[in-house]
């Protein structure tokens, strides 16, 4: 069992911030704030300190972008927050640019509100982010996957497979369970991602999060 998280919730509707309230402490978690904007959301996270946030994509005031662009403001000025926004439909920008702002050991993760119903499935996604990984809703991941073809023209169907799979945030051994391989498969088969990619090592780059952005990207 994950250990207890100080978790902060921005959320606009009323009986989904109350259901997520209810939800979190089920799992053990501390919600040490429930707010309904984007102004709130950074003044609890600047007093509060939280080691997770969840926010909507589209809150007051403004109702376009606010929850990403206070997750950008909030890891740039909180280096380690993990961050998980949601959202109603696919948004193939706001997932971009959440991968973009990932950098360091912060988690990140974006999934339709409709992945909190399945209870087990949202609490995973929540430890994941909260452990430092990168997800992505496998919605998210299926609906880009049928639209985009270079530069990953060059992979492999079972490439693909394990990619879509990084793009949700699983580990090498995630991934092996899942397809019923061995590690040493899945980590052969992403060294060759990276390679079809053009991600070669460098000390700056994450590179498993750029191979997404390349699977995301147009």
């Amino acid at each position: 069992m994950s250990p207890p998280l100080r978790v902060l919730i921005a959320e606009d509707a009323v009986l989904l911030r109350e259901g997520m309230v209810h939800l979190l402490r089920r799992f053990g978690h501390e919600v040490v704030g429930a707010v309904g904007d984007g102004p709130s959301l950074l003044a609890a996270a600047q007093r509060e300190k939280p080691d997770l946030v969840v926010a909507d994509v589209r809150m007051p005031p403004d109702y376009r972008d606010e929850g990403l662009r206070s997750a950008r403001r909030l890891q740039a000025e909180q280096p380690g927050l993990a961050v998980l926004v949601l959202s109603q439909y696919v948004e193939q920008t706001f997932a971009e640019e959440l991968l973009e702002v990932r950098r360091g050991g912060a988690g990140m993760g974006y999934l339709l509100k409709e992945r909190i119903g399945d209870v087990e499935e949202f609490a995973d996604a929540l430890d994941r982010v909260a452990a430092g990984a990168t997800v992505v809703d496998p919605e998210v991941v299926r609906q880009l996957l049928a639209r985009r073809r270079d530069p990953l023209s060059r992979l492999t169907p079972r490439e693909h497979e394990v990619l879509a799979l990084m793009a949700e945030g699983r580990s090498n051994a995630a991934i092996a369970r899942r397809l019923v391989v061995t590690e040493a498969a899945v980590a052969k088969h992403i060294a060759s991602i990276l390679a079809k990619l053009d991600l070669p090592p460098a000390p700056d780059d994450h590179r498993r999060v750029l191979a997404v952005l390349a699977y995301l990207r147009v």
